[in-house]
């Protein structure tokens, strides 16, 4: 991609793995150091300016790495986090007040709370903080999830939702307002094209780019081509919501 065809990117989701922090094995999987250097350093060029790192399965509960992550980050920066259903309110306040803006479901690889706790943790973070909330899940499982999550005020699903078996599911969502992550193109098990197509057809709000980066467990990594994925499928106009503007305003960025 040449400078003068780049867009401004906020980089929807990537992960910060620091040494220097506990890292709990997930499935047996410890994943390799990817720190904020390394993240600026693979980003270069890209136009990347600002994004939402979010808390591994591998981080559990600790918010020590994201935190350190957002203060290295700095302004344009937020934070997608891991809590218990214990969580305390003021944990919440102070967890926004340095910039976390999500709270992160895993249903697919576990790690974070159980999503019998989805519903009432989604509400409450809201409530308290105006957080959305994140569900790292196959949109083949939606179905049994769609009324708890239609219900909830705000929801983003990531990866495309994985699978081409749930995408008519997915599209259920998006039609009630739910937003999605064009992430994690080489997770997928459908040509991505069509589908950022057919989503931002459905709702023009509701792709939201991000690198994925360092992408842990993925069988094809992030590449720097992804981003002319989104533009060729969508054009400059929707391209231009789907790379920043779309998330730029779900985290409440400016």
């Amino acid at each position: 991609m040449t400078g003068a065809h780049r867009m401004p990117i906020f980089d929807a989701h990537f992960h910060i793995v620091d040494p220097r922090f506990p890292v709990t094995p997930n499935q047996g999987y410890v994943p390799p150091a990817f720190t904020v250097a390394d993240y600026r350093e693979r980003v270069r060029g890209l136009g990347v300016t600002g994004g939402a790192v979010v808390s591994g399965s591998f981080h559990g509960f600790d918010q020590s790495c994201l935190l350190d992550a957002l203060s290295l980050l700095g302004p344009g920066f937020v934070g997608v986090t891991q809590l218990p259903a214990t969580v305390t309110d003021d944990e919440i306040t102070r967890l926004n007040d340095a910039g976390v803006r999500g709270i992160r479901f895993n249903i697919r690889r576990g790690g974070s709370e159980s999503v019998d706790h989805l519903g009432t943790l989604a509400r409450r973070v809201h409530d308290v903080a105006g957080w959305h909330t994140e569900l790292y899940v196959d949109a083949r499982a939606l179905p049994e999830l769609t009324g708890t999550i239609a219900a909830l005020p705000a929801v983003s699903i990531d990866h495309l939702g994985l699978s081409a078996a749930g995408l008519p599911h997915l599209a259920t969502l998006v039609d009630r307002g739910v937003r999605v992550k064009a992430t994690g193109f080489g997770r997928v098990d459908f040509d991505v094209a069509p589908v950022l197509r057919a989503v931002a057809d459905r709702n023009p709000h509701a792709l939201m780019f991000g690198t994925d980066l360092p992408s842990t467990r993925a069988p094809r990594p992030f590449l720097d081509a992804d981003v002319e994925i989104v533009t060729d499928a969508l054009g400059p106009e929707l391209a231009a919501r789907v790379l920043h503007d779309n998330a730029a305003q779900f985290y409440r960025v400016r």
